[in-house]
C-alpha cells in the first residue's frame, strides 16, 4: 500500500475499490433494474441470504414453527453478488438494499419490514411476544443485548471480517484494530455468560438468536477462517452457549435456508414448506 496517500477535498467514486464484494457497493441508493419479487403461498414472504443477518430471521421462523405458531413462510433467495438487492421489487420493501427483507401479506395492507432486528421483533410480537421475556427486568435485558448486537457486529463483519478475509491487501493496522475490538466483544460475552445459560438469564430469547448468528458462528469456526487467529477456544462460556444453540433442531434448519455454499446437506436455496428440508 502506498504510504503517501492524502484524501482529496471531495471524494468521488471513480472505480470500485477491489476485493471480494466490491461489485455490490456503490455510493447511491435506489433500483438499478426492474425485477418484481415472486410471491409464494404463505402470508410471510422472506427475501434473504444465509448471512448472519439472514439466518437470524430463518432461525426465528423455524423456532416459531417448533413452538406451535402458524409461522409458515416462503424464503426466496437474493443473490447479492448478482445485484438482486438492487431490483425494483426488493428496493420497494427495503430502500437500503440489504438483506433480509420481509413482506407480511397477512396484514392489510401488506406490511413491509426491513432490518434484521426489526423483522425479529415484528415476528415475535405477531405471535404473542414469542421469545421475548414476560418479566419486565428480563425483557429489558433482552432488548439491551439485542441492540448491543446490532451496534457491535458491524465491527466484526465490516471491520474485522472485511480486512482479515476480503480486502484486496492485508493491512496490519486495520486487522489489528478490528481484531482487538472483536476480541473485546467476545470477552464481553464470555464474562456475561460465565454464570448464566442465556443472554437474558433464564430463558432462550431473540437476543440469543441474534447474537448466535454472528458470534456463535464465529467461535464455532464458520466465519472468515479466523478461529485460530482469534483464539476462540479461550472464550469457554461463549463456546458452550453457542453449542447449546447450535444443537437446536430449529437452528439446524434455519441455518440452511437461502444457503448455496458449504456441504450439500447444509444448503436449501429456497424454502416453501417444511417438506423442503426432507427433500434435501
Amino acid at each position: 500500500m502506498p504510504t503517501d496517500y492524502s484524501p482529496p477535498k471531495v471524494w468521488t467514486w471513480d472505480q470500485p475499490s477491489g476485493g471480494t464484494f466490491a461489485s455490490i457497493n456503490r455510493p447511491i441508493a435506489g433500483a438499478t433494474h426492474d425485477k418484481p419479487l415472486p410471491v409464494g403461498k404463505h402470508p410471510l414472504q422472506l427475501h434473504s441470504l444465509a448471512t448472519p443477518n439472514g439466518i437470524k430471521v430463518t432461525i426465528l421462523l423455524e423456532e416459531l414453527l417448533d413452538a406451535g405458531h402458524d409461522a409458515e413462510y416462503d424464503a426466496w433467495y437474493i443473490d447479492i453478488g448478482k445485484g438482486d438487492q438492487f431490483g425494483s421489487g426488493f428496493v420497494e420493501i427495503n430502500p437500503n438494499s440489504k438483506i433480509p427483507a420481509l413482506i407480511d401479506h397477512g396484514a392489510t395492507p401488506p406490511q413491509r419490514v426491513f432490518e434484521s432486528a426489526s423483522i425479529m421483533l415484528y415476528l415475535a410480537e405477531k405471535f404473542g411476544g414469542a421469545f421475548i421475556p414476560k418479566d419486565p427486568s428480563a425483557r429489558t435485558e433482552m432488548f439491551s443485548w439485542l441492540f448491543w448486537q446490532m451496534g457491535s457486529a458491524p465491527f466484526v463483519g465490516g471491520g474485522f471480517g472485511h480486512f482479515y478475509a476480503y480486502a484486496p491487501v492485508k493491512i496490519e493496522y486495520a486487522i489489528n484494530r478490528y481484531a482487538m475490538e472483536t476480541k473485546r466483544q467476545l470477552d464481553v460475552l464470555d464474562r456475561h455468560l460465565a454464570d448464566k445459560d442465556w443472554m437474558a438469564g433464564g430463558e432462550y430469547t431473540l437476543a440469543d438468536i441474534a447474537i448466535y448468528a454472528w458470534y456463535g458462528n464465529l467461535v464455532l469456526g464458520r466465519a472468515y477462517n479466523a478461529a485460530e487467529f482469534l483464539d476462540v477456544e479461550s472464550y469457554t462460556h461463549v463456546m458452550a452457549w453457542a453449542k447449546r444453540i447450535d444443537a437446536r433442531p430449529a437452528v439446524i434448519r434455519g441455518r440452511k435456508v437461502n444457503r448455496t455454499w458449504g456441504e450439500p446437506q447444509d444448503q436449501l436455496k429456497e424454502r416453501h414448506s417444511a417438506a423442503d428440508f426432507d427433500a434435501r
